[in-house]
């Protein structure tokens, strides 16, 4: 053993020897040349290489994995972005002036302002029978229609998005199965989202989305009005609604797609949060400062001051939004003394459906379950 030690010994003193010889008469440039031949002569020292190279690496995303929750913490702002990852926008290259682009030709673009200075894009999608008229028409045409005593759908996006929440061309279908259902559908985006102006915070999305509820109820002429949030914008619903029965003027139904029942408990159900949950001081690091933001989209302390029917829809294998936090909402509306008296259902849809977060307006029974 020990001759085995001396030999490779001296082959490590030869190939440094040679290493030398070759730096000292070609110069520094050869150094990266002489280190890769000893690499590959030297079984030994190519184990070793390796060796740091996978002991450096760990020590760099341990550095990492302890370097995030302390910037997060620092620099609360920071977590107020990825709660609303207004930033992402996918598709990117969309024009949301031209709806017809994602095949929807009885859709108009336009613009309002909730407040002077801050202009949101609003999108109006006609019921399906109207989609002939609609050709070529500008918005007084597609104003002047909600008094057609169709029913109408306000729909709050959620985060990672635009008035295309899921995509152009799966909004392009939502969007069509509510319209061939006989609806008028508003979508808009929250300042700081899409082409609206601004930047975003949940006090700001709720008053945006009051601000077109109540431009959008006084052109209805006393046709049904319904507020259908899909994930974040579950959140805004159950604030808007929250709001409007305070003032005892509740929209005919609320609709929650994939809901939650809290910002906090949705983020420590996140995916992205698998990595930290069991850290010491993850309510501390992460929790606390989605709060410092004034951010909560309490809807489980909501549905506790709502006062109209309440649809929950939720897909067993949401991997976004748990399923037991929509399961959990429903619990909490069904003991709630304001709705009593008003229906509360929670409609499940099978994991082997595969509809996931966002696809629940594939399912067949949908217009069944709204017309119920």
């Amino acid at each position: 053993m020990d001759r085995q030690h001396q030999n490779l010994d001296l082959k490590i003193e030869l190939y440094f020897f040679f290493g030398t010889f070759i730096s000292a008469s070609v110069g520094t440039a050869a150094l990266p040349v002489v280190k890769y031949l000893c690499l590959m002569f030297n079984p030994v020292l190519r184990r070793r290489s390796v060796w740091w190279r996978l002991r450096r690496l760990f020590l760099a995303l341990m550095l990492l994995y302890v370097f995030i929750p302390v910037i997060v913490k620092l620099c609360p702002s920071i977590q107020a972005k990825l709660v609303f990852l207004n930033f992402v926008r996918v598709p990117y290259f969309i024009d949301l002036k031209r709806p017809l682009d994602q095949g929807l030709n009885h859709t108009h673009n336009f613009y309002l302002e909730p407040e002077p200075g801050v202009r949101v894009g609003v999108w109006h999608t006609v019921p399906a029978h109207m989609w002939r008229d609609a050709q070529n028409k500008d918005g007084h045409w597609f104003e002047s229609s909600l008094g057609s005593a169709q029913s109408a759908i306000l729909y709050l996006h959620g985060n990672a998005g635009t008035s295309l929440p899921a995509g152009a061309a799966l909004t392009a279908v939502l969007f069509q199965v509510l319209s061939a259902l006989g609806f008028h559908v508003i979508a808009f985006d929250y300042r700081g989202w899409g082409d609206s102006d601004g930047s975003p915070s949940e006090l700001s999305m709720t008053s945006d989305a009051l601000f077109i509820y109540h431009w959008l109820k006084v052109r209805l002429n006393k046709a049904p009005l319904y507020v259908w949030g899909h994930s974040l914008g579950t959140g805004v619903a159950t604030n808007v609604v929250r709001r409007l029965c305070d003032r005892d003027s509740p929209p005919d139904a609320l609709i929650l797609e994939s809901p939650f029942t809290n910002i906090r408990e949705e983020a420590k159900s996140h995916p992205f949060s698998m990595v930290y949950r069991f850290l010491p001081g993850f309510d501390w690091f992460f929790l606390d400062t989605i709060s410092a933001n004034d951010i909560y989209f309490a809807s489980d302390d909501n549905v506790n001051h709502i006062s109209c029917p309440v649809l929950i829809l939720h897909a067993e294998d949401d991997a976004v939004v748990p399923f037991h936090l929509g399961k959990k909402l429903y619990h909490a509306a069904s003991r709630s003394q304001s709705l009593s008296g008003h229906k509360v259902q929670f409609v499940p849809f099978d994991s082997s459906l595969s509809y996931k977060h966002k696809f629940i307006y594939r399912s067949p029974e949908l217009a069944h379950i709204l017309r119920y």
